[in-house]
């Protein structure tokens, strides 16, 4: 395996009309129990929010998927979450998500990085899914859909 195989380094960004609480609170959302699959089912997610949380997927019955933990929680500006995420080898990732106020909104940037044995199909199928996180963050904050968790 090449090291460029080895390693992973996206990086994505929304520019959201809404007050940077506000996204926050979405991006949190978004991340923890509100987290849903590209067809708007339940990923069944638990973002514990404090340094050394679990970010896990709990399927019930003593079932889940330990996919990181709370690196650094800084409200309203920085998320970063590490561990190996959806991948069940050898890798470790790390996730930041970092919101800036910008005139009319909010601008939010998330860098996944990771190095490890990494599948292809994980290389090429995280843009998507991250995307699809973000535009239910852009989504959560339109005039015309209410802020969850508040």
């Amino acid at each position: 395996m090449k090291l460029d195989e080895m390693t992973l380094d996206i990086e994505q960004h929304v520019e959201v009309k809404a007050a940077i609480g506000d996204v926050f609170r979405s991006v949190m959302h978004r991340f923890g129990e509100g987290n849903t699959n590209p067809k708007g089912e339940s990923m069944q997610m638990v973002l514990e929010q404090w340094p050394g949380g679990r970010w896990f997927r709990d399927r019930g019955n003593g079932v889940g998927h330990l996919w990181g933990h709370v690196q650094v929680i800084k409200a309203p500006t920085l998320l970063e979450l590490s561990g190996p995420m959806f991948m069940s080898y050898p890798a470790i990732n790390h996730l930041e998500i970092k919101l800036e106020e910008i005139s009319g909104g909010t601008r939010v940037n998330l860098r996944h990085r990771a190095i490890g044995f990494l599948e292809e199909a994980h290389r090429t199928g995280v843009s998507a899914g991250w995307g699809h996180m973000l535009a239910n963050v852009v989504k959560d904050c339109s005039p015309q859909t209410a802020v969850h968790g508040s």
